[in-house]
């Protein structure tokens, strides 16, 4: 079983007033084990466009994963529209029927028509129970094909996947070997990191592939390797790994899933070094980056945010002819701001960051986007100019990364 199709069901999917999140987290645990994601597929809730879907999807696909439409009130029909699908009637599941009368006991809760309604199911289906919620799986088998319909409710769905089909899928791989090696990177773009990275390419095993899966400035390259022989699947996906620290030391932060903030956040602390932090335009994204991370109080002691000029000035100590000779956005203002911090905290590091988010405030010689990021230690102060986009979200964001990406270059090289 090589490949799949996933199939949303409802309305609020459709008019975006909730995000589909289910297809995206299928989609990787699908990717993870070698399962090919063909099409994703959101459909209302009506019943003949159920139907046209799954025709659709299993004239594609030999395994279909269906989400939504399973609740308890009169708009979620996809059970009913499964058991027509499958020329089938609906019948009463007692152990079912159990599980959700226990479940409605412990909340206090009376149970009514509608919970007792969530325990039938198609006949010829075969029911997988849902220890996190009330509506129960279900797998149904045609002409060598699986569907398998769950609830919309992410972690009803992710429960029941987790429990009951990705060990089926797992046990229908034929022995088959998958590996999976995440490298995640930041400091360029992916152009420029698919050209740095051509003739790695075309050296690659045939057992081996490589995505580029970029966001908010976050490369993430993914090596799978694939086999019957899964000892020399892992060394060969190592022996990839391997050459790209050898290519691309510069922009290699760490591996699967590690966040930017927590790689610094364990040199830090590592190091025994301490951070501060004094911001204008980012408002305190990269002090909430910080905090993110469990036990950042080791090494993180705190951060100004210096969105007028007045705070640059009267706690930081920038000189206010700085400000009105190079204007707050300006490699001066931002070594000036970094250097008061670094006094003010008392700390290892200090980032200060000035910059123009926008959507207004751009000149020609400053357009929007336009942000200086300064790092001062004892041993000195660095500055750089970025200009990122003229989306005030992204600006904000890839300012963060950017002077948390610069801390980290400046600690390895140490």
């Amino acid at each position: 079983m090589n490949s799949a199709e996933i199939i949303t069901v409802g309305d609020e999917i459709l008019i975006g007033q909730t995000v589909d999140t289910n297809s995206a987290w299928m989609g990787m645990q699908l990717s993870m084990r070698g399962i090919r994601v063909n099409r994703i597929t959101s459909v209302s809730d009506r019943r003949e466009e159920i139907i046209s879907a799954l025709n659709e999807a299993l004239g594609r696909a030999p395994l279909v994963l269906m989400t939504g439409g399973l609740g308890p009130t009169s708009d979620d029909i996809t059970k009913e529209t499964l058991a027509e699908y499958f020329g089938t009637r609906l019948v009463m599941d007692y152990e079912v029927l159990a599980e959700i009368s226990e479940r409605i006991a412990k909340r206090n809760l009376e149970m009514n028509e509608n919970n007792r309604r969530q325990a039938l199911v198609p006949e010829c289906c075969r029911v997988l129970a849902n220890r996190s919620g009330t509506a129960p799986g279900m797998l149904f088998e045609k002409d060598g094909k699986i569907i398998v319909s769950m609830p919309g409710v992410p972690f009803e769905m992710k429960h029941i996947m987790q429990i009951h089909v990705l060990p089926m899928l797992e046990s229908m791989s034929g022995g088959r070997t998958i590996v999976h090696r995440n490298i995640m990177t930041y400091g360029t773009f992916e152009a420029k990191l698919a050209e740095r990275l051509e003739g790695f390419e075309s050296q690659l095993p045939d057992s081996v592939r490589l995505a580029y899966l970029p966001a908010h400035g976050v490369i993430k390259l993914r090596l799978t390797g694939s086999g019957d022989d899964g000892e020399n699947v892992r060394w060969t996906v190592e022996e990839q790994v391997r050459k790209l620290y050898e290519i691309i030391p510069d922009v290699i932060y760490g591996e699967n899933e590690v966040t930017l903030e927590e790689t610094v956040g364990r040199l830090l602390l590592d190091s025994k070094l301490t951070l501060s932090t004094a911001e204008s335009c980012t408002g305190g994204r990269i002090a909430s980056l910080i905090t993110s991370v469990p036990g950042s109080s080791a090494w993180f002691t705190g951060s100004v945010v210096a969105y007028d000029n007045s705070v640059k000035t009267g706690v930081l100590g920038v000189n206010p002819q700085t400000i009105s000779r190079f204007g707050a956005v300006s490699e001066e203002t931002a070594r000036e701001m970094a250097e008061g911090m670094l006094r003010l905290a008392k700390t290892d590091y200090s980032i200060a960051v000035t910059g123009i988010a926008g959507p207004e405030g751009g000149t020609p010689e400053k357009p929007v986007g336009t942000v200086w990021i300064a790092l001062a230690s004892r041993n000195g102060v660095t500055a750089e100019r970025h200009r990122f986009a003229d989306d005030r979200a992204i600006n904000i964001s890839r300012s963060a990364y950017t002077a948390l990406n610069l801390l980290r270059k400046q600690i390895i090289s140490r």
